[in-house]
């Protein structure tokens, strides 16, 4: 028995996909510091250190499924890592615009990943965590999402408008996928939440 616990050890220690997570948690702090820098390229700079991010996102799922380093605290971290991510992204742009058209996608998607993660939490607690797994559709938001999200970090006031347009485009375009994926999740796990309390 010594050895089989001593592997299951080995594999929960921080591996390869698990330390680019955590990379990409502590980039949030310079990403932050090149967003408000008074530079004319820092804008650029914030833009590319999310761009960075958004492909370690990809790079550690590839990874831990590709050497077969899936781990628990890499599943607990990889989502924790990817809202906070997205969160502080979307604190600086509807602190930046200011505007309603910022501020109400933002709004849906910080609202949308609280939903989700409480259903998920929920299923988690019945034993049937599987059955809200990533679709998808969720992939596709994520992507279109982070693409969004580098679109508007790159624009700026005196440069062209066609940033800020393809970001807000893609911003809605992610937050209808938004609405979708949370649908599909909801009526997945609509049986078992109405019948909640008569198996109570």
């Amino acid at each position: 028995m010594r050895p089989i616990k001593i592997m299951k050890d080995r594999k929960n220690k921080i591996n390869l996909p698990n330390l680019l997570t955590l990379i990409r948690i502590f980039l949030l702090p310079a990403f932050v510091l090149c967003f408000y820098l008074p530079w004319r390229f820092t804008h650029f700079l914030a833009a590319f250190i999310f761009f960075i991010v958004a492909i370690t996102d990809w790079f550690d799922g590839y990874l831990a499924r590709s050497l077969k380093q899936i781990t628990k605290f890499g599943a607990f971290l990889d989502p924790v890592a990817d809202k906070l991510v997205v969160a502080v992204a979307l604190v600086l742009l509807v602190g930046q615009f200011g505007s309603v058209w910022i501020t109400l996608p933002a709004a849906v998607i910080v609202g949308r990943e609280i939903v989700v993660s409480a259903l998920r939490e929920w299923m988690a607690e019945i034993g049937k965590r599987t059955s809200v797994a990533v679709g998808f559709v969720a992939k596709i938001k994520t992507f279109m999402q982070m693409l969004a999200l580098v679109c508007l970090l790159m624009y700026q006031p005196a440069g062209s408008r066609y940033w800020f347009a393809a970001g807000v485009i893609l911003l809605y375009a992610a937050v209808f996928l938004t609405l979708w994926s949370m649908y599909m999740y909801l009526k997945t796990a609509w049986p078992d939440l109405t019948m909640a309390k008569e198996k109570e």
